[in-house]
């Protein structure tokens, strides 16, 4: 399939900052499932800085805007061929060692009801990868899918106790109870389009990955959707959580306060 992105981000500030400063991670890896064929990125008075593929095999663009500033545009735009594999990573090129993923940070730290939801699901699983589906399944039976339930720094135990969250919730929930288990867990970043009006999501998706020792490789999950991502999912970039595979981070030199507005529209090219 052949997915088309538009991707637009509106930084707006209360006062004129005196400057700008950003990483992106935002242009997608080639790898078997998936190969961009056209993709740009640009950033409204934007000055390029440095780029390198870090060791999880994400390219991190810098960027740079002199101020005084009181509002910047991320604009992203492209397509991507993409392959149904089963949530399989193929052809990835990284160096970081699986077990890296089994740190813990604020986010996904696993509190007691995490653990025994983790102890749980994994008890039963005849090996490695049914452990992971079957974790998947615990996870979306135990937070329900609901837009504005949560915010950005809600941890994935905070999640659990409310019972309610959306895709990064789903994800944190189940790096960290796949990590109380030593399962090397990441969080992953990027796109999904709808397959049907009842697929329930946002453009701008996020999802697990899970070291499979059996398949030597990565395998996605998404429990916001209870399946592993396929055709309709663009890859960005991993992390040991979401504000570390953050598509963009940044600071701006200033006091006053900043607004953000996103838009993301994903439909098919060709099929």
């Amino acid at each position: 399939m052949i997915l088309s992105v538009t991707h637009t981000t509106l930084y707006r500030y209360d006062v004129p900052v005196r400057g700008v400063v950003q990483s992106h991670r935002l242009t997608p890896a080639s790898f078997a499932t998936q190969r961009p064929l056209r993709w740009q990125v640009s950033v409204s008075d934007g000055i390029p800085g440095g780029s390198f593929r870090d060791g999880a095999g994400d390219w991190i663009q810098g960027y740079s805007v002199a101020g005084p500033v009181s509002e910047i545009t991320v604009h992203v735009e492209g397509e991507v061929e993409t392959e149904d594999c089963a949530g399989v990573l193929r052809g990835h090129r990284e160096t970081v060692p699986p077990i890296v993923y089994l740190r813990r940070t604020d986010a996904t730290r696993a509190d007691s009801a995490l653990k025994t939801l983790g102890r749980e699901a994994v008890s039963g699983g005849a090996d490695t990868l049914d452990q992971a589906h079957r974790l998947m399944g615990a996870v979306a039976d135990a937070i329900l899918y609901r837009p504005g339930a949560t915010h950005a720094a809600t941890t994935a135990a905070e999640a659990l106790e409310l019972g309610e969250g959306v895709c990064q919730d789903h994800a944190h929930a189940m790096i960290a109870a796949a990590r109380s288990t030593g399962l090397p867990a990441r969080y992953v970043s990027g796109y999904l389009m709808a397959a049907d009006a009842g697929t329930r999501h946002e453009a701008a998706h996020a999802w697990a990955e899970i070291w499979v020792d059996g398949l030597g490789a990565w395998v996605g999950f998404d429990p916001a959707n209870r399946c592993c991502p396929d055709d309709r999912y663009i890859r960005l970039g991993s992390g040991l959580d979401a504000r570390d595979a953050a598509p963009i981070r940044g600071t701006a030199r200033g006091t006053g306060g900043e607004s953000l507005d996103v838009t993301v529209a994903i439909q098919a090219v060709q099929q």
